[in-house]
């Protein structure tokens, strides 16, 4: 039913946590489902120096989140607007169709960091 990216995220998730002093935090929900994700980021010069998350959601949320951790990781925040749900998905090497939510809740929520910063 889930990839082994999915279930190696899930059970396994990167960067999780909170950050005490961030440059930027977000948190953003799915109304149809609940799923909520929050994220908190550490800006250096214009890079993402450190990002964790937390997620109360299905399998497939929490794997998206810590998929995002590690992807955004060293990249710059401009970058971070350009990711998409499809992108998320390829990622983790599909999610069922049914669960194609958590990648948008993903992508939402590193699009709302970066809105949240300015870029």
């Amino acid at each position: 039913m889930y990839s082994e990216k999915v279930l190696d995220h899930f059970q396994h998730p990167r960067n999780v946590g909170e950050i005490e002093l961030p440059t930027a935090a977000v948190e953003v929900t799915n109304p149809v489902c609940g799923d909520v994700l929050k994220l908190w980021a550490v800006v250096e010069d214009g890079r993402i120096a450190e990002l964790r998350f937390k997620c109360a959601g299905c399998v497939p949320a929490v794997a998206a989140g810590s998929w995002i951790t590690e992807w955004a990781l060293g990249r710059r925040v401009d970058e971070w607007k350009t990711i998409t749900p499809n992108q998320i998905e390829e990622g983790l090497d599909g999610v069922p169709s049914g669960s194609r939510h958590a990648c948008e809740l993903a992508a939402s929520a590193l699009r709302r960091l970066a809105d949240q910063l300015g870029v």
